[in-house]
């Protein structure tokens, strides 16, 4: 019997264009003059500093800008941009520049579970910072009520079986307790060696009933009786 849920956010909850086409675009535009705005915040001074080290060399504002920009192209994953991008992004949902994106049927089956007594958690290789703030500035409202528990790649990669693991050690479940929703075969593949249940999300395509986990284009597929 699944006792809990951890879900995916991208292409599962929500749609992969929300970060692509919304958020990483608006981080890129603001980062400038929020960090000339910003320059001797408390928050954002250690991460301009983290910069220069990872760099290797004591940059100027316009050169730590011009840096950040570059690794944004880059599509590198480095700790102070993640840090400066999720505050950006707080910003812009606050001022309503932008909502979280979350598909109807997510919106609406993640609340029926919640109030079937199933316990849901998050797991995204975005921040648990940036999961809480698309799910708390969503056009449902602040969702952030329904989740026990976030996870991010501080548990560990999301296609290694390891973290799967460590997931079920910190929610002192069965794996096979735990149902794991993603878009992403190799995740599901991890989750499901590490004992979890697993249901591949396919949307805007067709389910395959011959592929190796069983899959649905929408969360109002989802039968607990099948797993």
């Amino acid at each position: 019997m699944i006792k809990a849920i951890v879900t995916d956010i991208e292409g599962t909850t929500s749609s992969i264009l929300f970060v692509k086409d919304v958020l990483f675009p608006y981080a890129r535009a603001s980062l400038a003059d929020y960090v000339r705005n910003h320059l001797d915040d408390p928050q954002v001074k250690p991460l301009l500093d983290d910069v220069c080290k990872e760099v290797g060399s004591n940059l100027s504002t316009e050169q730590i800008i011009a840096q950040l920009i570059q690794w944004i192209d880059e599509d590198k994953k480095v700790t102070p941009l993640k840090s400066l991008q999720g505050m950006i992004w707080e910003a812009g949902y606050r001022q309503g520049d932008f909502k979280g994106h979350l598909y109807p049927d997510a919106a609406a089956n993640l609340k029926a579970w919640k109030d079937q007594g199933l316990d849901l958690y998050i797991y995204s290789s975005g921040s648990v910072y940036a999961q809480k703030l698309l799910f708390a500035h969503t056009e449902y409202g602040d969702l952030t009520p329904l989740f026990s528990g976030y996870f991010d790649t501080h548990i560990g990669g999301k296609k290694e079986q390891q973290s799967y693991d460590n997931i079920a050690g910190q929610l002192a479940i069965p794996a096979e307790q735990l149902l794991f929703l993603s878009d992403i075969k190799e995740e599901l593949d991890a989750a499901k060696a590490a004992g979890f249940k697993t249901i591949w999300l396919v949307r805007n395509n067709t389910p395959d009933p011959q592929a190796e986990h069983r899959q649905v284009d929408s969360f109002d597929q989802i039968s607990f009786a099948t797993l």
